[in-house]
């Protein structure tokens, strides 16, 4: 049997890993809402566009600038939820009009997307459409930084999303909050903020994800919607309602 390709390896690598961290947003957003978020796959495009800017105009490490691209992206998903599927949950909209109401804002983050592309490209002549941002990797042990740092990555999220989970009192509050919410009201949780929070950290990995992205694969305005059918796949293999599921699809 002829070895499989390092190139062919690494990249798998390297996909799956990210594929795993946009799989878990994916979840947690599922759990909250109970609808399927199509816009989810465009925090991988914020966090491509983050990196791109770091590294073109801040003349930035990619790595040194991952907690902004979890910050941006985790505060887009909270607006979301807050400004848009809060109140139609409230209001009583149908799992129909929620899933159609994340497919209208992923046409409006990515016409954002291309907006940014093109400011980027006419105000800073920064090629900002299928680029790479492979040489500005950072080399360790010999091998290039991503194919390390993306699967550690994933290790570490998925180990403190088992302890916050299993060892906080939030994480208790959380996981009762997503198993009956209006039980968990009952009993004095907030069950608005764990969803929030969980908005937030959907959001964030998204965009570490996509951060990474462009260190081995294009990054472009729509490539939230090319990937985010892998992430539905990831998640459905998983169960699409556990997050250490999420892990196994990814």
């Amino acid at each position: 049997m002829d070895m499989i390709d390092p190139i062919v390896l690494s990249q798998a690598i390297i996909y799956s890993s990210l594929l795993t961290l946009l799989s878990i947003g994916l979840t947690l957003t599922y759990l909250t809402t109970k609808v399927p978020n199509f816009a989810h796959g465009s925090f991988a495009a914020v966090g491509a566009y983050v990196t791109l800017t770091a590294v073109e105009l801040w003349s930035g490490n990619p790595y040194h600038f991952l907690f902004l691209a979890l910050i941006i992206g985790g505060l887009i998903s909270l607006a979301q939820y807050i400004i848009i599927f809060r109140p139609l949950m409230r209001r009583g909209a149908t799992v129909v009009a929620l899933m159609i109401t994340t497919l209208a804002i992923e046409f409006i983050l990515l016409a954002v997307m291309n907006i940014y592309a093109d400011y980027l490209t006419r105000q800073f002549k920064i090629r900002s459409r299928y680029f790479f941002l492979s040489p500005h990797d950072i080399d360790i042990a010999g091998l290039r930084g991503v194919l390390v740092i993306s699967p550690t990555l994933a290790a570490v999220t998925v180990t403190l999303l088992y302890l916050v989970l299993n060892k906080t009192k939030f994480g208790v509050a959380m996981r009762a909050a997503i198993e009956d919410s209006s039980l968990a009201s009952v009993v004095g949780i907030n069950v608005n903020m764990v969803y929030a929070v969980s908005w937030f950290i959907a959001g964030g990995l998204g965009s570490i994800s996509g951060a990474l992205l462009p260190l081995w694969f294009p990054g472009n305005p729509d490539m939230g919607s090319g990937i985010i059918v892998s992430v539905f796949a990831a998640s459905l293999v998983g169960g699409l309602g556990s997050i250490y599921g999420a892990v196994v699809g990814g």
